[in-house]
């Protein structure tokens, strides 16, 4: 008789822990008319041609990967995020194409490997837990990528550094509000802004490979670039379309009496971390003696996102962690 695996329960996981663990069930919800008609019909055709036997959290780390393989690419060709600003040609076009590529795979893979998961019967909150930790780290890597379409300002076209880490702030301080909306309601509301910019992102690589970075650099309207109009639309999709969202969403849920926190401060405590942080490196960045940002822009970027995955990492624990203490606590009543 095996004994290894109730060794490893005993050791690790509890027999009320683990009936929380099995009780435990994925909510999402998801209203973005582009995800509800167009994209989901589409992932769900993707899934039934899926073998059975493949992994589900293959699917999740094979799509990360493949973004990472491109940003490292990226990295070879324009360190300092120069290379479309000061030499277009640099930067061959083969590199968009495979940036169009890897983003809308690893945007399928993401999509899927759920619903494979639910399909073999295989899901669980650690794989949950596995998917939203490389989200964490993917949301940053496909930032840092774009940013090589948008390029470094040079006195004449291009981004401000300083714009750059605005925009990346922002992203994941968006990724952290959605989680911490799930941490107080229960029920992941999937962003509309997602969607969106994926399908965006797949599209700005594919114009870039089609006419070259020299599009982007070109006064659009009103002596405005279109680098700084997508800029904008970051900043609106982010801050006036999902943020309102949340709020709204936990508003309902404190009307209907179904939030899981009992206390303002509760409520509150997981946005202590990430927002230290952000706090923390602005600080850094406006009192640097050296300049930091604009002497290792690149680097200083990945910086900020391996911190914060590092952070969103332990969050998405602690989140499991109170949701199976609070199944405990109802098992044992």
């Amino acid at each position: 008789m095996d004994t290894a695996p109730a060794m490893w329960q005993s050791q690790y996981v509890t027999a009320i822990q683990l009936a929380g663990f099995r009780q435990y069930k994925y909510i999402a919800v998801d209203t973005n008319p582009l995800s509800v008609y167009v994209m989901q019909p589409l992932w769900e055709r993707i899934v039934k041609i899926l073998p059975l036997w493949i992994a589900p959290n293959l699917l999740t780390i094979t799509g990360f990967v493949i973004i990472l393989i491109h940003y490292f690419v990226l990295s070879f060709y324009d360190w300092d995020y120069t290379a479309a600003g000061s030499s277009p040609e640099l930067i061959p076009t083969w590199v968009w194409i495979f940036g169009a590529f890897s983003t809308f795979c690893a945007y399928a893979l993401d999509s899927i490997d759920g619903k494979h998961a639910r399909r073999t019967r295989s899901n669980t909150p650690l794989g949950e837990l596995f998917d939203h930790g490389l989200d964490s780290w993917a949301s940053s890597v496909i930032t840092l990528s774009v940013f090589s379409i948008l390029s470094r300002d040079n006195g004449k076209v291009g981004t401000s550094v300083s714009t750059m880490y605005l925009c990346l702030c922002v992203i994941l301080l968006n990724f952290m509000l959605s989680h911490w909306e799930k941490y107080n309601t229960g029920i992941l509301f999937l962003p509309w802004s997602y969607d969106i910019s994926q399908v965006v992102i797949v599209g700005l690589y594919l114009v870039t490979a089609a006419f070259g970075v020299e599009v982007w650099h070109t006064p659009f309207i009103f002596g405005y670039y279109l680098t700084d109009t997508l800029i904008m639309l970051i900043i609106v999709c982010c801050i006036f379309l999902s943020l309102p969202q949340m709020l709204y969403n936990i508003h309902i849920a404190y009307r209907k009496q179904a939030l899981l926190k009992d206390s303002l401060y509760e409520g509150l405590l997981p946005l202590f971390s990430p927002m230290l942080l952000f706090a923390l490196l602005t600080i850094w960045v406006a009192l640097s003696p050296c300049q930091i940002l604009v002497k290792q822009t690149r680097l200083f970027l990945w910086m900020t996102g391996v911190l914060f995955s590092n952070v969103m990492g332990k969050q998405l624990s602690q989140h499991f962690n109170i949701y199976i203490f609070s199944l405990k606590k109802r098992i044992q009543e």
